[in-house]
C-alpha cells in the first residue's frame, strides 16, 4: 500500500519529476526565514516586504487551486507566505502605532 502511493506522489502531474513540485518547495525557504524573522526586532521589519509576501501568498493561493494539476504543495506554502507576512505586519503595526499611542498616554 505504502509503494503504492509513493508510486502514485512520483507520477503525479505536480510530482517530483516536474516543476510544478520543486518550484514551491524551494519557495518554502522565503516562510522559513519569514519565521526565522520573528525573532527580529518589529521596528526592523520592512512594511513593503511584508505586504508583497502577504499579497504574493493570497494571490497565489488562489491560483494553485485553479490551476490544473491541483498543486496542494504550491496552496500550502502560500498559505503559509500569507500567514507569516500578515503575522509581521501586525507585529509592526502594533510596534508602531501601539506604541505611540502609549507614549500620548504617558504624556497627559
Amino acid at each position: 500500500m505504502a509503494t503504492s502511493k509513493l508510486q502514485a506522489l512520483w507520477n503525479h502531474p505536480a510530482g517530483p519529476k516536474t516543476i510544478h513540485f520543486w518550484a514551491p518547495t524551494f519557495k518554502w525557504g522565503i516562510s522559513i526565514a519569514n519565521i526565522a524573522d520573528f525573532q527580529k526586532p518589529p521596528e526592523n521589519v520592512s512594511y513593503l516586504q511584508q505586504i508583497a509576501v502577504t499579497c504574493t501568498g493570497m494571490i497565489w493561493c488562489r491560483c494553485s487551486t485553479v490551476i490544473i494539476p491541483k498543486n496542494w504543495n504550491l496552496f500550502s506554502v502560500n498559505v503559509a507566505m500569507a500567514a507569516t507576512g500578515m503575522y509581521q505586519l501586525s507585529r509592526k503595526i502594533k510596534h508602531d502605532y501601539g506604541s505611540e499611542a502609549e507614549v500620548n498616554v504617558e504624556n497627559e
